[in-house]
């Protein structure tokens, strides 16, 4: 349940970065409170997944999920670039994560 709620924790986080595109620095009203409260389950949901497992490696995990999601989701919604060695170095974070997922199994 533990690896569940940092999943989840994880996905909430791409919610708040991509969020904090879209609130114009704070200014606009919904996506500031939607961008707010993706940001409060985030922490909610990390905080369950550090009652089991290990400090170091959740919150790792937590913030590959968020890196890799928000990457992917700049190059999709914004136009970032998607060069090769970019997609790599996402590729070599989402090896990192399963690494740590295996190793705290």
């Amino acid at each position: 349940m533990a690896w569940f709620a940092l999943a989840v924790a994880g996905l909430f986080e791409v919610g708040w970065a991509v969020g904090m595109k879209y609130t114009d620095g704070f200014t606009r009203l919904w996506p500031s409170l939607a961008t707010g409260a993706a940001m409060i389950v985030s922490l909610y949901f990390l905080s369950l997944a550090v009652r089991t497992l290990p400090l170091g490696t959740a919150y790792a995990v937590w913030t590959g999920i968020g890196t890799v999601g928000t990457v992917i989701l700049g190059i999709v919604l914004f136009g970032e670039p998607a060069d090769v060695l970019r997609l790599v170095c996402i590729g070599l974070i989402v090896a990192g994560i399963a690494g740590l997922k295996l190793l705290a199994a």
